[in-house]
């Protein structure tokens, strides 16, 4: 299932795209997924970018 939202929608399309391999409905995926872990990496090296609306809320 790999994560969530991206494994749990990748049966979905295998469902309703029978004549589609697995295999090629995850190479589609893969963008997204460098994508997702990309943003994470950024926000991991970037804790400032997270904490700034509830730091301006007073938190």
């Amino acid at each position: 299932m790999i994560t969530p939202p991206v494994g749990i929608n990748v049966f979905v399309i295998a469902g309703v795209a029978k004549d589609l391999p697995l295999q090629t409905i995850f190479r589609g995926v893969i963008p997204f997924v460098l994508a997702m872990l990309i943003c994470v990496a950024i926000l991991m090296a970037f804790p400032q970018i997270t904490l700034f609306l509830p730091q301006l809320m007073g938190g």
